[in-house]
């Protein structure tokens, strides 16, 4: 949705490892955000994007139009049940309609043979993976590693808003996630885990906390409250607000 930062360029850099010629596009799509959401204020710098997605070897930008993604009189929109309720979906109920819609009709304009998204939004990825499968697009769906600052804050468009205070504080997030990770993988309770790492967000200075959930990686869907059994390979999922900014972040988990 432009604002492009280093974690969509990288996403270029690995499409171009799989493929002849690479497309992006940039669209801030409407059917993603609710009445009193950030779609007026959202950033856009399209020259910017432009010359960065050049740098990065991309060979094609797409920018089209509203009227191009839904002609006047549109009544047809991509639903991918249950995934879409998860996480996410219980604080954004719109969201993941909006990018199912969005993501197959540009698939359809552009019939791409490989499409990467990023595993920072790893509910859109799935829930992506799983439209692709079900409507039978002959379409490889590829996930391109989180690309994260110093402090090991996941790059976003939406880290603009940010207070330099806020800034300094961002990076508790993916501690806690990552401090989860590691007890989780020696067989601690999910339970106690994920709590204390609810906690520890919210003491560095997050004002409201959405969840930290510990999933299936396939289905999302929450995974027992139990030790994870040798083997198991889960993913941690964190949403939550600091000041008018929510954040989100996950990581892979193996026991």
């Amino acid at each position: 949705m432009g604002a492009l930062h280093g974690g969509h360029l990288s996403l270029v850099e690995k499409a171009g490892r799989h493929a002849t010629k690479t497309i992006a596009s940039i669209f801030v799509n409407p059917t993603q955000f609710a009445p009193g959401e950030d779609f007026d204020t959202y950033p856009r710098d399209e020259s910017a994007d432009r010359a960065k997605l050049d740098s990065a070897g991309c060979d094609l930008v797409y920018l089209p139009t509203v009227e191009e993604m839904y002609p006047e009189g549109t009544r047809t929109n991509v639903r991918v049940e249950q995934m879409s309720d998860l996480l996410d979906g219980i604080y954004r109920p719109h969201f993941f309609y909006g990018v199912a819609t969005v993501v197959a009709r540009l698939f359809l304009h552009v019939q791409p043979d490989v499409a990467v998204f990023g595993e920072k939004d790893y509910q859109q990825l799935q829930i992506i993976r799983r439209m692709v499968k079900d409507l039978g697009f002959p379409i490889e769906v590829l996930g391109g590693e989180t690309t994260r600052d110093a402090d090991g804050l996941a790059q976003s468009s939406r880290n603009l808003y940010l207070s330099p205070e806020e800034r300094r504080a961002a990076g508790a997030m993916q501690a806690a996630l990552h401090r989860a990770a590691m007890r989780l993988s020696i067989g601690a309770m999910p339970s106690d885990v994920l709590q204390e790492a609810r906690d520890l967000i919210m003491a560095s200075g997050f004002r409201e906390m959405n969840y930290v959930s510990l999933v299936d990686p396939a289905s999302l869907e929450d995974l027992p409250d139990a030790p994870l059994p040798h083997g198991t390979v889960a993913r941690l999922l964190g949403a939550a607000w600091l000041g008018k900014t929510r954040l989100i972040d996950n990581i892979s988990v193996t026991r």
